[in-house]
């Protein structure tokens, strides 16, 4: 008989029972059991007073836990009192002692719960799967339960700590003692939050008895860096060294090492290990804040090398959010303790964390005590940095190929303009970048550092390895240098060992100057630096924080002088700022997942192998239209020879005709019955999508896409410009903000709500107002609502009460008070505080009043509204800061029906 022909509880205990045997488990009916078959032995309707319990585990022929099964989709958690009463009901003469039986799961087909009811407070958690039998026959021979441990922890040895540091680990190990499964430490950059994870491991190893911890870091040489920390590490009153005590294994393609106690590693290594896929070490080098978002989940399925028991603790470091979201089942997978460390936590990463905040050192309070130093922005605008430029027709420029760099020149048959945005993506400005470190080079000995005669060691951050060479090159050409002097350090530094020259400009006079791309971006220390110089725009707050720690560590003036002879004291590092990036609209991490992004490579594989939705044609339709107008005469012709005569635009026509509803009523009556049209639409799809069966066409376009030749703008001038605000320059923004809000009102859905136009829907939405901005940013208008904002400061300052708060929310804001609707210009969520209130006092007089749980989601709802103009039923799932608190259901058993309204009304009260 098929398994969907089970009943729901049969299905629920088929898979068990694979699970068990997978988890190294003997399956047995009560009528064949044999306890001496092996270790751990699972029966099958066990007898006790209370009833069959649906699986009796023994270990070494002892009875020791149970399980209860349910169907799929069951909610688990009241059925672990029923799951308690078998086990005391359980035959008196198999129970030898007191809590000898003590392991209980209540398991579904897609969930399980388990709890040892030896630990102090007994609570069930989820887990992946089964506990092996091996680890269960260790638990019971130990004198007491992790746990249990937790419990008498002796004090911190203090010697050489920080205050921040003791904190911190008293903090997070209250949290485990406490059963907290997740805690988070906000923790400055350059305040040692890996030392306070050596102490932590050190002191759980030692003496709660956990067998092993992984420690989680962005990327391959952060992972080195870290392990290396781990080595050298004293433990305090030891005498020895951490390597002398316990084994540190940085994980690699061989797999864990099973007598390793600290196992350091990036998240996309240890999904390799578990599933056996492999991943080259280059891989590892990127850091997740630089990789295209993935387009899907990474799951895991179990590992009986691995199992979910291997790690009591893991530890995850400044990783991008993308591990609590992408790759969560891979943390989900151990059960173990998380301990996330960062200097800037998003609202994702608090999600994750249950809001478990447990300890705060910020960025202030470091420099305050003397941990980092503070910075000052140096701000440079340069003419075409700010604008963008034009080179007429009938100009030769020369064109990379960005595979080979092989240079061939073109001549413009037309006027060739590009925007700000495009500078060093498309078209690469070599005047434009010479301008700018022209300006440093220049204003370093007289704005900057008045009395030096040494660069400083500067670290210039640049879009890609081909902006990073571009940019070095001109360095060494400003300053009039050798190589020795500038370095570009990146993953692909060609017959150079980039680790080494991270040493080197570390440790060494030489380089002065580095060009890096994002390996020194995060995590790595460089103490001796002094200047930050940001030729590329970051749109992460929290990646841009983390660029920004590159210069605020301390240094001793002897050690700083080591390397920068005539430096007095590094008392704070300077930001230059050439793209805006102290002025750009961040991101704040959205809780709410919006649409991934595919790669082109993926899409195009994934249409060959049968991928057939209107999104997918859509968008590579799209993709190749992009495509097309970048390509020279002799890829387009390459093209058409590939697909049997069919170029980029026939292709790209060919998708869209495959889902136009248009192009197909001509090809089947409108009144035609369904069937009919079904077959006809999935006919023109298969025909369009055939010509990508080919996989000579599919590498064709991959390479040509990958070529994406760049344009090189040999013939503009640049100039700085005032980097002032002028009266006059605030006039012109806040002019150019009112002609575009005149011309587009009558366009933009945003606007049409905001102006309250009568044919305007309700309610703004947040794909409604990043409509709006991404309208702003285009030619000819190009502005950014910090620049707005602050122009009206300019003008207006009685009337700007406070700064924007860096979310879409401030663009609302900047029209409500530039077309009349308020009379003074500050932020949503300092607006919506009042408001909020006041709603509350309205709700009260009205008879309605709140508890204190209710309360603490209403806020929580009030502050996503603050961030995100609106807020949806289905914003419940997915956002972490509800997730966290048990989501849609537990706000439909909080405010029952009420709740979509409530929703309207909220956003209707907070954000009308």
């Amino acid at each position: 008989m098929s398994e969907t022909a089970f009943h729901p509880e049969d299905k629920a205990r088929s898979s068990i029972d694979r699970r068990l045997v997978g988890c190294g488990w003997l399956v047995q009916s009560r009528d064949d059991m044999n306890l001496g078959a092996g270790l751990g032995v699972a029966v099958r309707e066990f007898q006790t007073a209370s009833g069959p319990v649906d699986y009796a585990l023994f270990v070494g022929r002892r009875l020791c836990g149970v399980i209860e099964a349910k169907a799929g989709g069951t909610t688990l958690s009241g059925f672990a009192e029923q799951a308690e009463r078998y086990i005391a009901h359980l035959p008196r003469h198999l129970v030898r002692e007191e809590g000898q039986v003590r392991f209980e799961y209540v398991a579904s087909a897609t969930e399980t719960l388990f709890r040892d009811h030896a630990d102090p407070a007994p609570a069930s958690r989820r887990v992946f799967t089964f506990h092996r039998p091996e680890t269960l026959e260790r638990w019971l021979k130990e004198p007491a339960t992790l746990r249990g441990r937790l419990q008498a922890l002796p004090a911190v040895v203090t010697d050489g700590l920080r205050a921040c540091q003791i904190d911190a680990v008293a903090a997070l190990e209250k949290s485990m003692a406490e059963n907290r499964p997740r805690a988070l430490v906000q923790m400055a950059t350059g305040a040692g939050k890996t030392f306070t994870a050596c102490t932590l491991s050190y002191r759980l190893l030692a003496h709660a008895g956990f067998k092993r911890i992984l420690f989680l870091a962005d990327r391959a040489n952060l992972v080195r860096q870290t392990r290396d920390e781990y080595l050298a590490y004293r433990p305090p009153g030891t005498g020895r060294s951490f390597s002398e005590i316990y084994n540190v294994q940085k994980l690699g393609p061989a797999g864990l090492d099973k007598d390793a106690q600290i196992v350091v590693a990036t998240i996309q290594r240890v999904y390799s290990v578990l599933t056996g896929k492999e991943l080259s070490e280059e891989d590892e080098e990127g850091s997740a804040f630089e990789a295209p978002r993935a387009d899907a989940e990474r799951l895991v399925a179990y590992n009986p090398a691995i199992p979910i028991e291997t790690f009591d603790l893991v530890i995850t470091d400044e990783c991008h959010r993308s591990i609590y979201g992408t790759w969560r089942q891979v943390l989900d997978y151990f059960d173990a303790f998380t301990v996330g460390l960062t200097a800037t936590p998003s609202l994702h990463t608090l999600g994750f964390f249950g809001r478990n905040l447990v300890a705060q050192y910020p960025y202030e309070r470091s420099v305050v005590d003397g941990v980092n130093v503070g910075f000052e922005i140096f701000r440079i605008r340069t003419e075409i940095g700010e604008r963008g430029s034009t080179v007429k027709a009938g100009y030769d420029l020369p064109v990379r190929d960005k595979r080979t760099r092989a240079e061939r020149y073109e001549t413009l048959s037309e006027d060739f303009s590009y925007t700000p945005d495009e500078i060093d993506r498309t078209v690469l400005v070599p005047n434009q970048i010479r301008t700018v470190l022209e300006t440093y080079r220049d204003t370093l000995f007289t704005e900057l550092f008045p009395g030096r005669s040494e660069v400083p060691k500067t670290l210039i951050f640049a879009k890609d390895d081909h902006h990073a060479e571009e940019i070095t090159l001109i360095v060494r050409e400003v300053f009039g240098k050798g190589n020795d002097f500038a370095k570009k350090i990146t993953y692909k530094t060609d017959g150079a060992d980039p680790e080494g020259l991270i040493r080197s400009f570390r440790n060494d006079y030489n380089p002065r100057i580095a060009v890096t791309v994002d390996m020194i971006a995060t995590g790595t220390d460089v103490k001796p630096l002094e200047v930050l110089i940001f030729l590329r725009d970051v749109r992460s707050e929290l990646y841009f924080e983390q660029m920004k720690g590159r210069g605020a560590r301390t240094i001793s003036p002897e050690k700083l002088r080591e390397v920068t002879p005539d430096a007095e004291a590094k008392t704070r590092f300077v930001l230059i700022d050439a793209v805006g990036v102290s002025e750009s609209l961040k991101t704040v991490s959205q809780p709410l997942e919006r649409d991934r992004k595919i790669g082109f490579d993926k899409l195009i594989d994934e249409i060959a192998a049968g991928r057939r939705d209107d999104d997918a044609f859509a968008t590579l339709a799209a993709r190749l239209a992009a495509l097309d107008r970048r390509i020279g005469d002799k890829d387009r012709a390459a093209i058409v020879k590939a697909s049997g005569g069919v170029d980029l635009a026939g292709l790209a026509s060919r998708l869209l005709d495959a889902i136009d509803p248009d192009v197909l009523a001509g090809r089947v009556p409108a009144d035609a019955p369904a069937p009919e049209q079904t077959k006809a639409k999935d006919a023109a799809k298969e025909g369009a999508a055939a010509l990508f069966d080919d996989p000579a066409l599919r590498r064709l376009l991959k390479e040509v896409k990958a070529a994406a030749d760049i344009r090189i703008d040999t013939i503009s001038t640049d100039a700085v410009v005032s980097s002032g605000w002028d009266a006059g320059k605030a006039a012109d923004t806040v002019d150019r903000f009112k002609r575009f809000l005149d011309e587009r009102r009558d366009e933009l859905v945003a606007l049409q709500i905001l102006y309250r136009l009568p044919y305007a829907q309700r309610r703004l939405t947040y794909d409604a107002v990043d409509d709006l901005r991404e309208a702003l940013k285009r030619p000819p208008w190009l502005l950014e609502p910090i620049d707005i904002w602050r122009a009206y400061k300019r003008l207006s300052a009685e009337k700007v009460r406070g700064n924007p708060a860096g979310t879409l929310a401030d663009i609302v804001m900047l029209v409500r008070y530039a077309i009349g609707e308020a009379e003074s210009l500050e932020s949503l969520p300092a607006v919506i505080a009042g408001r909020f209130n006041l709603w509350l006092g309205r709700e009260e007089k009205a008879g309605r009043t709140y508890t204190d749980e209710q309360r603490s989601w209403l806020m929580a709802i009030r502050d996503h509204i603050g961030v995100n103009v609106e807020i949806r039923p289905e914003d419940m799932m997915d956002a972490p800061e509800f997730s966290g608190r048990g989501g849609i259901v537990k706000a439909r058993a909080l405010f029952g029906a009420r709740l979509p309204g409530l929703l309207d009304e909220l956003t209707e009260a907070l954000v009308a």
